[in-house]
C-alpha cells in the first residue's frame, strides 16, 4: 500500500488571525484614551492606525514568504506588546510638543524593516556557528563600550549608554544577541567535553579546573559591569544567560550551582566596595528613608497601589508623576491604569513569548539552534524579570528596558532581531525535510541462489 505524502501545516492563517487581533487591541487602546478623557480623536488617528495595520500585516507577509513554517504565535505576541507600548507612550505624552510615541513608531518601522532583512539574509542561521571567537570579542567590546571616556554616558547612576552625534544608544542590547550567538557556538562544539569530564562529589559531577575558563571570563566581565557601570541588571542578565545555556548544554546542575555562587560573591563584593551599589541596595530595601533620592520608586509604588485590581482606566490615572515613566517605569503606568489584572495579562504575554521560543529550541534539529533559541528566550525572560522586579521592589532597580514596550530604539531593534532569529530556528525545525534518503528495495524472488562458502559450525563458536 502506498503511503500518502504528509504535509506539514504552515499555520499562517492562524498567525494572520492573531495578528489582526493584536492590531485591534493596540489600535483600541490608542483610541480608548481619547474616549475616557472625552477628547476628540486627533486628525492624524486614521493615518496612524492605517500605518500600524500596514506594519502588522507587512510583518506577517514577510514571514509567510521567507519563513512559512515558523511558529504562528511569536509575531502576534510581539505586535500586541509593541502596540500597547505605542498606545501608552501616546497617552503619557499627550499635549506635549515632543511626542515620544511618534519617535517610537519610527523606531518600530525601522525595526520591522531590519526584521525582514534578517529573515531574508540569514536564511540558514547555522552559518554563524563558525565565527565563535570573533562574535565573542565583538560582544564583549559592545558590553564594555560605555566605559570609554568620550562616548560613554552615565544616566540614573548607571553607565550603560554611549552617545554619538547627539544620539544615545545602549550597546548591551545588541551585545546580548552577539554573545548568545558566541555562547551557542562554543557550547555546541564543546558540550560533550563539558558534560562528561569531571569527578562526582555528593552525587554531582563537578567540572575540571581546565574547563572553567569560559565561566571565569564571564564572571570577570559581569563583575566589571557591576563595579564600573553600576548596573546590576545587565550583569545579572549576561552572567545568568551564560550559566543557563551551560546547564542546557551539559545537563549538569553543578554549573548552575557554581554560577549562582559566583554571582552572589560578586554582588557582595560590589556592595562592600562600590558606593553606588550600596546606595541602590538601600533604595531597594528602604526607599522612604530618602524621599528625594528615591522619588521615582516611591511614586511607582503609589501608582501600582492606586491602580488596584482592575486599574483606573487608560487615561484616567496619573502615571506622569513618575520620573522616566516612558522607559524604566512604563510597566508601573500599565499597573496603575490596567490594574493587577492588566499586569498579569502582560506578564502572561511575555511568558507565552518565552515558552514558544523554548518550543522552537526543542524543535531545532541541531545543537547550535537548540542553544541559540534557548539563550535568546532566557535573555528575554531574565530582562523581563529584572525590570519588573525593580519596579515592584522585588529586586534593586536597574536600567534595563521592558522589551517591546519601553521607549528606546536600541532595545526595540534588538528585540525584533531576536524575534527574527527565533522564527528562523522555528521555521527550520518545523519545515519538512526536502531530501530524504529512500532505501532501495530489491526484489529477490527471481535472483539466483549462490553458495559463497561452506563454514564449519566450530568456526562460528
Amino acid at each position: 500500500m502506498e503511503r500518502k505524502n504528509e504535509v506539514t501545516p504552515t499555520r499562517r492563517g492562524v498567525e494572520l488571525a492573531l495578528t489582526l487581533f493584536a492590531f485591534a487591541l493596540g489600535a483600541g487602546s490608542y483610541l480608548l484614551f481619547y474616549v475616557n478623557r472625552d477628547l476628540p480623536f486627533p486628525s492624524i488617528a486614521p493615518l496612524a492606525i492605517g500605518c500600524w495595520l500596514v506594519l502588522c500585516v507587512g510583518a506577517h507577509l514577510l514571514i509567510r514568504k521567507l519563513a512559512p513554517y515558523a511558529d504562528p504565535v511569536l509575531l502576534p505576541c510581539v505586535l500586541l506588546l509593541n502596540g500597547l507600548g505605542l498606545a501608552m507612550l501616546n497617552r503619557l505624552n499627550y499635549g506635549s510638543e515632543y511626542s515620544p510615541a511618534v519617535l517610537q513608531f519610527t523606531y518600530t518601522t525601522i525595526s520591522i524593516v531590519a526584521f525582514g532583512v534578517v529573515l531574508r539574509w540569514l536564511g540558514d542561521y547555522r552559518s554563524l556557528q563558525r565565527y565563535t571567537y570573533i562574535l565573542f570579542c565583538i560582544g564583549l567590546g559592545l558590553l564594555l563600550m560605555p566605559l570609554l571616556p568620550v562616548i560613554g554616558k552615565e544616566s540614573g547612576g548607571s553607565r550603560i549608554w554611549i552617545e554619538i552625534f547627539g544620539r544615545s544608544f545602549q550597546p548591551a542590547e545588541v551585545a546580548k544577541i552577539v554573545l548568545t550567538l558566541a555562547f551557542a557556538s562554543y557550547l555546541s562544539d564543546h558540550r560533550e567535553l563539558l558534560r562528561s569530564a569531571g569527578r562526582r562529589f555528593l552525587g554531582v559531577t563537578w567540572p575540571r579546573i581546565r574547563d572553567l575558563g569560559p565561566i571565569a571570563v564571564m564572571w570577570v566581565v559581569s563583575l566589571a559591569v557591576l563595579v564600573f557601570q553600576s548596573d546590576l541588571g545587565t550583569s545579572l542578565l549576561f552572567f545568568g544567560l551564560f550559566v543557563a545555556m551551560l546547564y542546557v548544554a551539559t545537563d549538569q546542575v553543578s554549573w548552575a550551582i557554581m554560577g549562582l555562587a559566583g554571582f552572589v560573591v560578586a554582588a557582595v563584593l560590589a556592595y562592600l566596595f562600590v558606593g553606588k551599589m550600596e546606595i541602590r541596595v538601600e533604595s531597594w530595601l528602604n526607599p522612604f528613608a530618602d524621599v528625594d533620592r528615591n522619588y521615582q520608586v516611591i511614586e511607582g509604588q503609589f501608582g501600582l497601589a492606586w491602580g488596584g485590581l482592575m486599574g483606573r482606566g487608560i487615561g484616567i490615572g496619573r502615571p506622569t508623576r513618575i520620573p522616566l515613566v516612558d522607559s524604566d517605569f512604563i510597566s508601573a503606568a500599565f499597573g496603575e491604569e490596567l490594574g493587577l489584572v492588566g499586569m498579569f495579562v502582560i506578564i502572561l504575554l511575555y511568558a507565552l513569548l518565552v515558552m514558544r521560543g523554548l518550543r522552537a529550541a526543542l524543535s531545532a534539529r541541531d545543537w547550535f539552534g537548540k542553544l541559540l533559541a534557548s539563550g535568546l528566550s532566557f535573555a528575554l525572560a531574565l530582562q523581563v524579570v529584572t525590570i519588573l522586579g525593580g519596579v515592584t521592589r522585588l529586586l534593586p532597580l536597574t536600567g534595563l528596558t521592558t522589551p517591546f514596550m519601553s521607549q528606546g530604539g536600541s532595545s526595540l531593534l534588538a528585540n525584533w532581531l531576536i524575534l527574527a532569529i527565533l522564527l528562523l530556528i522555528s521555521h527550520r525545525g518545523r519545515a519538512p525535510i526536502e531530501k530524504r534518503e529512500v532505501p532501495v528495495i530489491v526484489d529477490l524472488a527471481e535472483e539466483r541462489t549462490v553458495l559463497l562458502a561452506a563454514v564449519k559450525p566450530e568456526a562460528l563458536a
